[in-house]
């Protein structure tokens, strides 16, 4: 079945509460999925150009790694542990450097993503137990997504695990599952987009993230999927701007929308908005099928 959750917020004085927020509505989502866990959230720019989380399997490696970069990094830099999950921080000069030491190691680390806004963390295992092992709920941001797994098309592993992050700044969640992701697959490797694993989520991620890398909008990106991408599905897709929400035509997938002056928030069921605050006072609605919905920020106030 799998849980999705998302929460976008208008308020700025609730984003120290975000990762609180949404880990209380993931929680609830849990008996949808108890594979695996994972979440997206987007935070204010720092005065770093570039942000990557790693994940480190093995992770007495990551001292390692450290001595190395402090070594060899000319410009600052910093490092936030969350679990077996680091989110590196550093200057666009280092760049290359930086992912050359990456790729030169043999226990590379898992690149869960990559940008200037988001960070992504994800585990096997129950949301509760990932909230408390990553810390979630001290993260502080402007708007998020969370899954909880119920593997039906691929292995359960934590790259397995959702969101999936294939575009700087980009992920998204899924529930449903694609008829076609195969044939898609191989149309955009073909187009050069590479892919770690056999998830048809991965795909959608994918193609999107080619989509607006050739110059179309989100809006327009998720409009043409309902033409190329065959299955039943709702996606929740995250972009630095905010998130974008689409149903198949069918929509047999649950979904549902609560808005107020504070935030929007996105729930598989009505029960994971349970906590959220006034959610009374809120606009509560199912989502069209075959319509796109998003809500954005000035992302370049962030």
């Amino acid at each position: 079945m799998c849980g999705i959750v998302g929460l976008f917020l208008k308020n700025s004085d609730l984003e120290v509460q975000l990762g609180k927020l949404l880990g209380d509505m993931l929680t609830k989502m849990s008996d949808r999925g108890p594979d695996s866990a994972g979440m997206a959230i987007y935070s204010r720019q720092t005065q770093f150009d570039v942000k990557l989380t790693l994940r480190f399997a093995n992770f007495a490696f990551f001292k390692e790694f450290e001595v190395i970069l402090k070594k060899n990094v000319r410009h600052e830099f910093s490092v936030e542990f969350r679990g077996d999950h680091v989110v590196l921080k550093f200057c666009e000069k280092d760049h290359d450097l930086i992912f050359t030491m990456l790729s030169s190691f043999k226990n590379s680390p898992q690149i869960m993503s990559k940008g200037k806004f988001i960070e992504i963390f994800k585990e096997v295992g129950s949301p509760s137990d990932f909230i408390s092992q990553l810390k979630i709920n001290d993260i502080e941001g402007t708007h998020g997504l969370g899954h909880t797994r119920m593997a039906t098309e691929s292995a359960v592993t934590t790259m397995g695990a959702h969101p999936f992050s294939t575009g700087y700044d980009q992920c998204l969640v899924h529930n449903g599952s694609l008829s076609n992701h195969n044939s898609v697959r191989r149309q955009l490797e073909k187009e050069g987009m590479d892919f770690e694993t056999d998830n048809d989520s991965e795909v959608a991620a994918s193609y999107l993230s080619y989509k607006m890398s050739s110059g179309l909008s989100l809006r327009s990106s998720l409009e043409k999927s309902i033409e190329d991408l065959d299955g039943f599905f709702t996606f929740l897709v995250g972009t630095k701007e905010g998130f974008g929400v689409l149903r198949d035509r069918i929509a047999c997938k649950p979904a549902v929308l609560a808005e107020t002056d504070d935030y929007v928030a996105f729930g598989s069921e009505y029960r994971a908005f349970k906590n959220l605050p006034n959610i009374d006072t809120a606009m509560v609605w199912e989502p069209e099928p075959a319509t796109v919905y998003f809500w954005t920020h000035d992302h370049e106030s962030l």
